[in-house]
């Protein structure tokens, strides 16, 4: 969970990280006209349609800012909310709400744009076994929430760093010298529980790591008919996993060359965010 403890460890140096981005010395707007230490609330409206995402790094924003800040709310990420729903109501003293009000809904719009589009490829594909993937391309300093926003949108995670796993793209190919020596030399250095991926991107490279036993072979920029050859030859031999030129419109083709996972960096670094504004702000004492 994205508030729970083990999230809140890893993310607040993240929010913190933003805030002092936003607010270097001061928030000198907010002490011009609140000198005063007074309580408020403000409504956290939808202005568009979407999967909600992201409301506990929302509410981090503010308790960062406030310890007894709090934020009321009917719905949960992953929950799809409509054109003008008030989401919920954020209480705390009126400087960390008007402080933490646009940091809080940069990640809350980021991530829910993110959750909404993945929602949208995810239904695509609930017809086929291939399994939607985000990628490693994400928004530096972002990438816990928006790969937690994938999940909430119906995606799966690949591998959440190069600590995470081993993929051999072309480069380290190239390192190594070929795709047989790549793989020979990943499974000499990685632990045997790891499973090897390796990149091709022709139909012989494909039959290389099929006799060199990669445990996944990607199929990168492939067309339909070259894919197809491809997973016709690995036959069950290893998991196929496409890669490259995904779109929603060529999702139900992918799936229906039989592919085992899709991968789309497009998710995350294509997304449009969510609009959805902090409104009505109202003192309390």
């Amino acid at each position: 969970m994205i508030n729970g403890v083990t999230m809140r460890i890893n993310t607040d140096e993240y929010i913190l990280n933003a805030l002092r981005e936003d607010i270097t010395s001061e928030d000198v707007s907010t002490n011009a006209v609140m000198p005063e230490n007074r309580q408020g609330k403000a409504e956290l409206i939808c202005k568009q349609s979407g999967i909600i995402c992201g409301l506990g790094v929302f509410e981090r924003t503010f308790t960062l800012l406030d310890s007894k800040a709090h934020f009321e709310t009917a719905v949960n990420d992953g929950d799809f909310v409509q054109k003008g729903q008030i989401i919920g109501i954020i209480y705390g003293s009126i400087s960390a709400i008007l402080s933490g009000e646009r940091t809080g809904l940069n990640y809350l719009q980021r991530m829910s744009g993110i959750a909404t589009m993945t929602r949208e490829y995810a239904d695509v594909l609930k017809e086929y076994k291939t399994i939607l993937l985000d990628t490693r391309k994400t928004t530096p300093n972002m990438r816990p929430f928006e790969k937690y926003a994938v999940k909430m949108g119906g995606g799966t995670n690949h591998r959440y760093n190069l600590s995470d796993g081993v993929l051999l793209k072309d480069n380290h190919i190239g390192a190594a010298g070929s795709v047989t020596k790549a793989i020979e030399m990943a499974k000499k250095y990685a632990p045997f529980v790891r499973k090897i991926e390796i990149e091709t991107e022709t139909l012989e490279q494909v039959e290389e790591a099929i006799t060199a036993g990669a445990d996944i072979i990607m199929l990168d920029n492939m067309d339909n008919d070259t894919m197809k050859k491809a997973v016709k030859m690995i036959g069950g031999k290893a998991q196929t996993e496409c890669s490259g030129n995904v779109t929603k419109e060529r999702l139900r083709e992918i799936a229906e060359i039989g592919v085992d996972f899709v991968s789309c960096g497009a998710l995350t670094h294509s997304a449009p965010v969510m609009d959805i504004s902090l409104k009505n702000l109202k003192v309390l004492d």
